[in-house]
C-alpha cells in the first residue's frame, strides 16, 4: 500500500468557512489540542473538518465537540474514533473569562481553524462569537460583492 501524502506544516490550514457566514467574531483565543497518535497523522494528511464544530466548558475544561478527524489509514486496532470530544489547552484565566462571556444568552465559542505551528504541533483558533441575524448576513454578503466588484473595477483599469 501507499502511504498517504503528508503535507507539509505550513500548508496545512482546515477552517470551519460558515463561522464567519454565521457569527459575528468577538475575540479570538489559540489553544493546543490533546489528541492521540493516528489523530495527528491524520491531521497533517490534511484529512480533519470542522463543520458543525462547537466548544463548551465542563468542569473547568475546555472541549472541542463533533470535530471530524478521519481515521488513519494504517492504523490498526489503536485507531481512533473520527467525532469524539476533544480537550482544548487554555490558560486557567482564559478559561475562567471564557467561562464569564458565554453565561450571556447569545454567546458561543466556535473553532475557526486548525493548524500546525513551526514544532508540529495542532493548534485551534477559537471564537467568541454571537449568532448573526438574517438581516446580518445579508448586509456581509452584500459587503463581499460590493469589494469584489471594487476589486474587478481596479483590474479592469490597470
Amino acid at each position: 500500500m501507499n502511504k498517504p501524502k503528508i503535507l507539509p506544516a505550513s500548508r496545512i490550514n482546515i477552517k470551519n468557512k460558515r463561522a464567519e457566514h454565521d457569527f459575528l467574531i468577538i475575540d479570538k483565543y489559540t489553544a493546543g489540542i490533546v489528541l492521540c497518535g493516528t489523530e495527528i497523522k491524520s491531521i497533517r494528511a490534511g484529512k480533519a473538518s470542522l463543520v458543525d464544530t462547537f466548544c463548551f466548558i465542563h468542569d473547568g475544561e475546555v472541549w472541542m465537540k463533533n470535530a471530524y478527524i478521519a481515521p488513519y489509514e494504517f492504523g490498526s486496532y489503536n485507531n481512533h474514533a473520527a467525532r469524539r470530544d476533544r480537550k482544548l489547552l487554555l490558560n486557567r484565566k482564559e478559561i475562567r473569562n471564557l467561562q464569564n462571556e458565554t453565561r450571556t444568552p447569545g454567546f458561543t465559542l466556535v473553532p475557526l481553524r486548525i493548524y500546525l505551528d513551526e514544532k508540529g504541533l495542532a493548534k485551534v483558533v477559537l471564537a467568541l462569537c454571537r449568532g448573526k441575524k438574517e438581516y446580518d448576513k445579508r448586509a456581509s454578503l452584500k459587503e463581499k460583492q460590493d469589494r469584489r466588484e471594487i476589486d474587478r473595477a481596479k483590474k479592469v483599469a490597470f
